[in-house]
């Protein structure tokens, strides 16, 4: 589904690359609204896939950092890991299942800023899991803070180093657990966001 755009200011000027929203003002303001889509990318399902993630990260990081990051994150999400979550060798969910893995950012907070550089950090709640009837990963959700050090380079934000640590997080309410068909729904139905600070 295509992402929903918020009212007022756009929060980007060009069309999305890879799918990442690009071109955010070159404020404080840009640099969260970038550092919350950056989040966004880096939790979604298209990291699990060597190609998109590749794109992705040539996407979100300057060209050094994105050449420096693809060799690590290529062990990380390897074959072995993959089986882990339940995914099948290529990134893909097994027959009769929906993989999940959706970042939902939560707010932003620069902590450092100049023209040049800035430091954002993002609070965000985290989907990931298997969606289906037999399933063994079913979907849960952590709480992180994603910590995004952005560069303006070529006219945009970004990444140059990532970092992230846990919380914070909530105390569970009583929410009664949905079945997987209705997970499966809820993500092939309900699109993302844009967001904008």
């Amino acid at each position: 589904p295509a992402p929903t755009t918020p009212t007022g200011t756009k929060p980007t000027q060009t069309p999305s690359q890879s799918g990442v929203p690009a071109g955010y003002p070159h404020t404080k303001e840009g640099a969260q609204s970038a550092a919350a889509n950056y989040t966004v990318a880096l939790g979604s399902d298209g990291m699990y896939v060597t190609d998109r993630r590749h794109a992705i990260l040539d996407s979100l990081y300057t060209k050094s950092a994105a050449a420096q990051k693809k060799g690590p994150l290529d062990q990380a999400y390897s074959q072995d890991i993959l089986g882990r979550v339940g995914l099948e060798a290529d990134g893909s969910a097994p027959e009769g299942e929906t993989f999940v893995s959706r970042s939902v950012p939560v707010g932003t907070s620069s902590t450092a800023y100049s023209d040049s550089a800035s430091t954002v950090e993002v609070w965000y709640m985290a989907l990931v899991g298997l969606a289906g009837t037999d399933t063994t990963h079913p979907v849960t959700t952590t709480w992180q803070t994603m910590i995004l050090d952005l560069q303006w380079a070529d006219g945009d934000w970004k990444i140059v180093k990532d970092s992230q640590r846990n919380g914070p997080t909530p105390v569970p309410g009583d929410d009664r657990a949905s079945a997987s068909d209705e997970i499966s729904k809820a993500i092939e139905g309900y699109g993302g966001f844009t967001y904008a600070r």
